[in-house]
């Protein structure tokens, strides 16, 4: 018999409660147990699980944490709490997914860093070359006019302009003091009309170098093309299958 008062079952001839002495009446009364309930953070946990597919794993930290809570909640209620198939699932899909996922995403991604690393690189290497340009234009003005003499054109700019040795240096290139070559047809700003005509150009690893196209490279590029200065002191990257529209000679 089930004490009306605390629901401790007693012995079916039993007058008085065991457990809190109420007098327990002649009939027997049988009081059916509590009917425990699912855990509300284990079916979370659950549900936070599967979105991990969707939401490239933001809610599978909270998935684990509340699915571990959930079965410590279980195991403390006295039956009164069930969910432990929820709660777990909701701790191994996101753990499992993650183990087979993270390989495809480091390879879905990983070209893009790579890609975005190159475009960095090219960025600051056409930062250095415009810098040099800005350089160049300054000693033509305190020179009559005139660029430094290809020959030694590097050694000039760091004497006369006080540039940094890293600015001839391009980020893509892995070795050489510097990067870049002068065109052997400039010797100094010319006329506006001449603003397309090549200053500077990207070239094997050297110092004080001059020439024109037969020493152009675009390796420090993946082959994609090169940053060129021109006349007027601005610069572009050229695509490789741009080059031959380049100007070397002036009118």
């Amino acid at each position: 018999m089930y004490c009306p008062r605390c629901g401790k079952e007693n012995p079916d001839n039993a007058r008085v409660c065991n457990n809190c002495n109420l007098l327990l009446p002649s009939i027997s009364t049988t009081v059916p147990p509590a009917i425990a309930r699912t855990s509300g953070l284990a079916i979370a946990s659950f549900v936070l699980g599967i979105l991990s597919f969707c939401t490239f794993f933001i809610t599978a930290l909270p998935a684990v944490i509340l699915g571990i809570v959930a079965l410590v909640k279980i195991a403390g209620s006295g039956g009164k709490l069930k969910g432990n198939g929820f709660a777990i699932t909701g701790i191994v899909v996101p753990v499992v997914a993650a183990v087979f996922m993270l390989p495809l995403m480091l390879g879905i991604t990983m070209p893009a860093l790579v890609r975005t690393k190159h475009l960095a690189q090219r960025m600051a290497c056409g930062t250095n070359m415009r810098n040099l340009g800005i350089a160049m234009r300054m000693y033509a003005d305190d020179h009559d006019d005139k660029f430094p003499t290809g020959s030694k054109w590097c050694d000039l700019m760091i004497e006369r302009s006080a540039v940094d040795r890293m600015i001839f240096k391009c980020g893509g290139a892995t070795e050489g003091p510097c990067n870049y070559a002068m065109n052997e047809n400039v010797a100094e700003p010319g006329p506006s009309n001449q603003s397309d005509l090549v200053l500077l150009f990207e070239t094997h690893p050297g110092w004080n170098q001059v020439g024109g196209p037969e020493i152009l490279t675009t390796e420090n590029h993946r082959g994609e093309g090169c940053n060129v200065l021109f006349v007027d002191s601005h610069v572009e990257f050229v695509k490789t299958q741009e080059l031959n529209r380049l100007r070397w000679k002036p009118d």
